[in-house]
């Protein structure tokens, strides 16, 4: 009820203020333009009597001059009188006006929040968003809704009657092979190739059926790619699951990882899902398949994340390599971390003498916070920010790395 009264109030303030401003009375030196003209027209006159006693005009000069002057006069006067008549005649049009304006301001500002807003609903806590986002990704419909909620398949009229006939072919070959491997991931390739995304996926989940133990992170991959497409691009719980499959074999998988951002926005999420595909943006490359439609969404999804967001530089957040990686893996900790402070030690030494691009900089600010160094981190953090104190980019790629190694908030 206190909304509805503060609502009420605020839309009454404004209507009162455009009606006084409608009843604004007109400033004390203002005049009508024919009450100017009257003035003017008499001093004429009197300057003309002047020039006639000074015998600087004739009296027939003069008597010409009078007479225009005098008609002027007239039609000035018959102008300003039709000017007041008007303005008592509309007196009672302001009146009628800020009634109306009042009726219409009320009016439409309760219409157009019982259409667009959310009558009844308090400001929700940030706990109370995530819980209600958790929800509503618990409850989504799940695949066969999605696609029963879309039009049937139809071959593109592009295709070819021969093509078409050999996919025919091809789905009576395997309905009979159920147990053919290189079969279903024919059909898989060939009904996708023909936009039938709903039946290339149920090849798909044949393909994984049928790999067992051998299926890898792009087999998911590809499944949760056919289920989005075949969705219309809504990601399912069937989608998600595969999508949780493929990182969770592959954790750097780009286009796992783009579309479970996708889902984190369909389910109210866009929090999260703008700090996975920033991160995907910074590790690249330039020419993934995700970077277009994240460059097409993610400002918009930043606006949305309450943050205020800066484009960074494609592919210059990338990681160690998987060579790298996979030799850090077959060392013990002592050893891991020996490597680590080899690369920190060159990277400094380089920086100090030679200088270097920020991600560089970046690069050992992180290095630092993973050894504990957080002094020398933040030394070095501070540096760099006067380094590349005339570049946001830099800057926005600093604070990040700064806040990784735990030395700025």
């Amino acid at each position: 009820m206190t909304f509805w009264i503060v609502t009420a109030a605020l839309a009454t303030l404004v209507a009162l203020l455009l009606a006084l401003a409608l009843r604004a009375p007109r400033r004390p030196d203002a005049e009508p333009a024919a009450a100017y003209d009257l003035r003017v027209y008499r001093d004429q006159l009197r300057e003309v009597e002047r020039d006639l006693e000074r015998g600087v005009v004739s009296e027939a000069d003069a008597e010409r001059v009078r007479a225009e002057v005098s008609r002027r006069i007239l039609a000035a006067d018959a102008e300003l009188q039709s000017e007041i008549s008007g303005t008592q005649a509309d007196k009672g049009a302001p009146g009628l006006l800020m009634a109306v304006m009042a009726v219409f301001v009320v009016g439409v500002s309760f219409y157009l929040y019982t259409t667009l807003g959310a009558p009844g609903y308090g400001d929700l806590s940030l706990q109370t968003r995530i819980e209600l986002a958790e929800e509503a990704r618990k409850n989504r419909p799940d695949q066969a809704t999605a696609e029963a909620s879309l039009p049937p398949f139809q071959a593109p009229e592009a295709a070819s009657p021969d093509y078409v006939a050999l996919v025919q072919q091809l789905r009576d070959t395997v309905a009979n092979r159920p147990d053919d491997l290189q079969g279903h991931i024919l059909l898989a390739q060939n009904e996708a190739n023909l936009g039938n995304f709903s039946a290339a996926a149920r090849a798909q989940a044949e393909v994984i059926r049928l790999k067992g133990d051998q299926v890898t992170a792009q087999d998911y991959t590809d499944y949760a790619d056919m289920l989005a497409l075949a969705a219309g691009g809504y990601i399912s719980p069937e989608a998600e699951a595969a999508l949780s499959q493929a990182v969770a074999r592959d954790p750097q998988n780009g286009t796992a990882r783009y579309y479970l951002g996708l889902m984190l926005v369909q389910t109210g999420r866009p929090d999260t899902a703008f700090r996975l595909w920033d991160q995907l943006l910074r590790e690249g490359p330039e020419d993934a398949p995700w970077i277009e439609p994240i460059l097409s969404q993610i400002e918009d999804l930043a606006f949305r994340a309450g943050v205020n967001y800066q484009l960074p530089e494609i592919g210059q957040g990338r990681g160690p390599s998987a060579a790298d990686i996979a030799a850090a893996g077959d060392m013990t900790p002592e050893e891991r971390l020996g490597m680590i402070e080899s690369m920190v030690t060159g990277l400094s030494d380089r920086l100090a003498t030679e200088g270097g691009p920020y991600q560089d900089w970046g690069q050992l600010i992180t290095a630092l916070g993973v050894l504990g160094r957080y002094e020398q981190a933040r030394a070095i953090y501070d540096n760099a920010v006067e380094v590349f104190a005339d570049d946001t980019r830099a800057l926005d790629h600093l604070l990040r790395a700064g806040q990784r190694a735990q030395v700025v908030q």
